[in-house]
């Protein structure tokens, strides 16, 4: 038996097995051992954030008039704002569904010169605040506006301080959000289906309509939820542009600022309906932004 034999034999009664052609074994770490250990300078900031978002939310049901709530809630008033609130909504929804997939397309699937900074003034809505966006649109489509005084002499067609004007100032707000939904979707999808529907001898927009748009509609769809959503709680925009009159232009977020100053209460309730209404929009959406990647 040769020295290297002995050694060979030696490791195997010391570790009770056949260490031949055994290479350095590796330790396997146990599930969950990554997450153990949270660094306390880490912890302790993200608690007192969690703490910050949810404080106010905790306060609202903890204030809330429970007893009084059907009534609150059933009253012409609310009924008339959140009747509103869902008609304004769903309408600025469907213009930007409308206007902003084909931007969506265009931006994710041509080339021309000036792209981003087309890219970047869509997005710019969304950092805007939605005040100066109600000054913006009032000096475009007032009526002594650049196109408001054209709409108005040519069509008679005037958009402040009505609920088209409503629809108008949502649209603008939302629209972003669909667009940045729907482009990151297009950007993710396949291009070569589209090319080979066009070498099969159909046009680009039937290629975009029988091929692209069912590969993109979950993103579609949830671009709509988020442009409803912001839609619904638009606020500044719309006191500037359309102002704050009942049962034409006051929406929920307008009726909440309104009762705030006279009646609480009630202020509180229509606070909630729109917290449970962003709950269930978040429920929707829980697939695409609740789960770990």
């Amino acid at each position: 038996m040769t020295e290297l034999d002995k050694s060979g034999a030696a490791a195997e009664v010391i570790t009770g097995g056949d260490t031949r052609g055994a290479g350095p074994r590796r330790r396997r770490a146990r599930p969950g051992a990554r997450r153990r250990g949270v660094p306390l300078p880490l912890l302790v900031p993200a608690l007192v954030g969690l703490a910050f978002l949810l404080l106010p939310l905790i306060a609202l049901l903890v204030r809330a008039p429970w007893r009084s709530l059907p009534e609150q809630l059933t009253s012409p008033e609310v009924w008339q704002a959140l009747q509103l609130s869902l008609i304004c909504a769903t309408a600025a929804t469907a213009v930007s569904l409308v206007l902003g997939v084909p931007l969506a397309w265009l931006l994710a699937r041509t080339e021309f010169p000036g792209r981003g900074f087309v890219r970047a003034l869509v997005t710019l809505p969304l950092v805007l605040p939605p005040v100066v966006g109600g000054v913006a649109l009032l000096l475009a489509l007032g009526r002594n506006g650049v196109v408001g005084q054209l709409l108005d002499s040519w069509f008679g067609i005037t958009l402040p301080f009505t609920t088209a004007g409503v629809v108008v100032a949502e649209s603008f707000v939302a629209m972003p959000f669909l667009v940045i939904s729907v482009e990151g979707t297009l950007r993710a999808a396949d291009p070569r289906f589209e090319e080979a529907a066009t070498t099969l001898g159909a046009s680009r927009f039937t290629a975009f309509r029988r091929v692209t748009l069912p590969l993109i509609m979950p993103g579609i769809a949830a671009g709509a939820v988020l442009a409803w959503a912001r839609a619904l709680g638009e606020f500044g925009a719309t006191i500037t542009f359309a102002g704050n009159f009942p049962g034409r232009t006051q929406t929920m977020p307008l009726a909440v600022y309104l009762a705030l100053q006279s009646d609480p209460a009630a202020a509180i309730a229509l606070s909630l309906a729109l917290l449970a209404v962003s709950i269930a929009v978040l429920a929707g959406l829980r697939d695409r932004w609740m789960t770990a990647s």
